[in-house]
């Protein structure tokens, strides 16, 4: 089986009884919720250490330790992304 027709028979198993959809939307939603969580674990990234530098729970040097971090892995994602587009398959 190919893995498109395996990722359609998975999704199947989600659709209620009776309905009908486009598999256009289905796979939209999928991309949205993506999106979603990936806004989200960004934000968290940078604002929880700064809530928890502000409640006084880690000192500033730890704080810019993890944004540091942040940034460096959001660098090497965006390069990543850049060297990916650049390849000649």
């Amino acid at each position: 089986m190919s893995s498109s027709c395996l990722n359609h028979s998975f999704l199947n198993l989600f659709a209620p009884l009776g309905t009908s959809f486009s598999w256009s939307t289905l796979e939209q939603s999928w991309i949205d919720a993506a999106k979603f969580l990936t806004g989200a674990s960004s934000v968290g990234s940078i604002a929880i250490p700064i809530i928890l530098r502000h409640a006084n729970m880690i000192e500033t040097g730890a704080m810019f330790i993890v944004l540091t971090s942040f940034f460096i892995f959001v660098c090497t994602v965006m390069c990543f992304h850049r060297a990916s587009l650049d390849d000649d398959w």
